[in-house]
């Protein structure tokens, strides 16, 4: 097939995430099994006009804060000098409504939307165009099949008036090789870790309030935030308020090979998100070993498995969070069952299946799967 991909950003991007890391991975795979894959994404400072990444070409065009126009106008301008079989929009952020620009098949990728939590992060002005362009979905998709990250963002679209069987839920993959088990000896110090960009929607002060309860009753034990992003300035504000001295810790990004390795030596994650498509850093973690305490909120409740790697509790409830936490750390043996079920649930969990599945899906639209 010949498959042109539209995304935000590349993995080249500096704000490059999970959502960037799940269509990359599906990509990849498909040039590697004979596909012609071409990402289009939107250009950051100092990038160039065209690149290839892992077997993916890459054309970039216009910029973060305008790619919903220029990326469609520019995808309009390759399909008239190149032939296409199906386009994958991946609709993070906000949608590009490709349907709108070409008569070939568009499957709609979706991590996640973001609904009502946008006003979160946004002030009222970019909330409120992010909920309108989101509203519009139903109406120019009308007739595309989506493909979801998990079954809480499938009922979302669902609630959002399009028909169940037009959605494919294809669960994210994980890097076994980069993620697992180094069976390294964990932190004398009991440690919880929250991993990820640093933004306001994604509540990080409610773990960071968790841990005034967490120190009276597990000495010694701390929180350390690693990841950076706009609101980091904010959480160390809060940090200093709440005077529990080096027990909250900010690491800032870390690279791979050494988050791994932390990640082998800590005790929990927390991840008290609002939202999120499907809780990527949560598997990671489950990778090395390390059971989580999250949000019982979209996504995540797809990712935790409640009561087996790990616990989910009410989204802003501090004393939720650091309640479950005292359970786990102050009890060996259910850390070590924990710990030993969330090595084992990640097992089904690799990229090749998400890629197949997406395949099947692409050579079904292209009428190839014959």
């Amino acid at each position: 097939m010949r498959i042109l991909a539209i995304n935000w950003r590349d993995m080249k991007h500096p704000e490059a995430g999970g959502a960037e890391v799940h269509l990359h991975e599906i990509l990849v795979h498909l040039s590697r099994w004979g596909h012609e894959v071409v990402e289009m994404t939107s250009g950051f400072p100092g990038c160039s006009g065209e690149d290839e990444i892992d077997g993916v070409r890459i054309i970039r065009a216009g910029h973060w804060f305008d790619a919903n126009f220029t990326l469609p106008l520019a995808a309009r301008r390759y399909l008239r000098d190149n032939q296409c079989d199906v386009i994958i929009e991946d609709i993070n952020k906000l949608p590009f409504f490709m349907p709108l620009w070409t008569k070939i098949p568009v499957v709609g990728v979706i991590p996640h939307l973001f609904g009502t939590t946008v006003f979160r992060e946004a002030n009222w002005l970019i909330g409120s165009y992010v909920v309108i362009m989101e509203k519009l979905l139903p109406l120019v998709f009308r007739k595309n099949r989506f493909i979801v990250i998990s079954p809480s963002t499938a009922d979302d679209l669902a609630a959002r008036g399009i028909e169940r069987k037009r959605i494919d839920v294809v669960l994210c993959g994980l890097d076994h090789e980069r993620y697992r088990n180094l069976s390294l000896k964990r932190f004398d110090r009991p440690t919880i870790v929250h991993l990820g960009r640093l933004r306001k929607y994604k509540s990080v002060e409610v773990v960071m309030r968790a841990m005034e309860t967490v120190t009276e009753k597990i000495p010694g034990a701390r929180l350390v935030i690693v990841g950076d992003g706009p609101y980091r300035g904010e959480l160390e504000k809060e940090a200093a308020k709440l005077d529990l001295g080096d027990a909250i810790e900010f690491k800032g990004y870390m690279e791979h090979d050494r988050l791994v390795e932390f990640l082998n030596r800590v005790h929990l994650l927390f991840n008290p998100s609002p939202k999120e498509g499907w809780g990527l850093t949560v598997v990671e973690a489950n990778a090395c070993g390390v059971p989580g305490v999250a949000s019982d909120r979209p996504g995540l409740r797809d990712s935790v498995i409640d009561g087996t790697t790990g616990f989910l509790v009410p989204y802003g409830d501090s004393s939720a969070f650091a309640d479950k936490a005292v359970r786990i750390l102050g009890d060996e043996k259910l850390w070590k069952r924990m710990s030993d079920d969330s090595l084992e649930r990640v097992r089904g969990l690799t990229w090749e299946r998400c890629a197949r599945e997406t395949e099947e899906l692409l050579l079904e639209l292209t009428g190839r799967n014959e």
